[in-house]
């Protein structure tokens, strides 16, 4: 098959980008995205200048797969996000465009579907507002089409906007996210919060019109490559599986028949209904220096 130099050079823009075509009917989304070796940013929830210069950089949504209602307008959700690591800890960053702060510019609604949403407990929905969730298959395998364990092979971790396991509610950070019906994932992801094993700050733009997000996540105990090996540099260029997802929720209204009446829930990398499974991931490539 002929191919150009300039469907080549497309292609490759698209790969930064975290945006790839889109897959054959019923198949999951595999985008692919590059982290290198850089400086520890501070995690602030502020992009300071030249702070993720050295990132890989991530765009959103509309391309990405949508659990609910499309995303049709970059003035209703969009997203730049930027990932990079350093010897210890693997780093991203969120700048998220949202037309209407879920309990900031609108009532703290509860779906019917779970009056008690905002508890922080097993029982809550720690994704019920604007939010991102960030799913890590470490050893990049899987038997079938089973979701995250929960451990430091796989997990799914939810920094809110508006609540957060250290803050409570009212101040945006990390929260444990699935399986919640897990007692001892549970346990992981609070026990991981509460030493700074993850860490994420959110807070509103300045101009109020939507939120950044920082987050780090420290290879050891939460990159769990092989069973008690934890990703260290000297491993070299390893792929690990990778999923992103942004949650919008606006008015009951806006969401319409959606679960909980969200209005956007998009997802990097996956299929409709099953993008929690591991085998929906994606593929982050951890990387080396930069070459110059």
């Amino acid at each position: 098959m002929k191919v150009s130099l300039g469907s080549v050079f497309i292609a490759a823009l698209l790969g930064l980008s975290g945006c790839v075509h889109p897959p054959t009917a019923g198949q999951p989304r595999r985008p692919e995205i590059r982290s290198w070796l850089g400086t520890r940013p501070a995690i602030d929830g502020v992009l300071s200048p030249g702070e993720w210069a050295d990132a890989t950089e991530i765009r959103g949504v509309r391309h990405w797969i949508p659990e609910f209602s499309p995303v049709e307008s970059d003035r209703d959700l969009s997203l730049r996000g930027w990932v990079k690591h350093d010897a210890e800890n693997l780093f991203f960053a969120f700048e998220i465009h949202d037309n209407l702060l879920y309990g900031l510019e609108t009532p703290r609604w509860l779906p019917a579907e779970n009056p008690r949403a905002h508890e922080l407990s097993p029982e809550g929905f720690p994704w019920f507002g604007d939010e991102m969730e960030l799913l890590i298959n470490a050893p990049n395998t899987w038997a079938a089409d089973e979701g995250m364990a929960g451990d430091g092979a796989s997990w799914q971790m939810v920094c809110n906007l508006t609540k957060s396991r250290l803050g409570g509610i009212g101040v945006g950070g990390l929260l444990e996210g699935e399986p919640r019906t897990s007692a001892a994932a549970w346990a992981t992801y609070q026990r991981w919060i509460l030493t700074g094993a993850q860490q994420a700050v959110a807070k509103v733009l300045p101009d109020g019109h939507g939120y950044v997000i920082e987050w780090r996540v420290q290879f050891d105990p939460c990159l769990e490559t092989a069973p008690g090996h934890f990703y260290h540099l000297a491993d070299g260029e390893r792929a690990v599986g990778l999923n992103l997802a942004v949650g919008d929720l606006d008015q009951p209204a806006d969401g319409g028949e959606n679960f909980g009446h969200f209005r956007h829930e998009q997802w990097w990398a996956g299929a409709p209904h099953t993008r929690t499974q591991k085998n929906n991931c994606g593929t982050l490539r951890l990387m080396g220096a930069r070459r110059r």
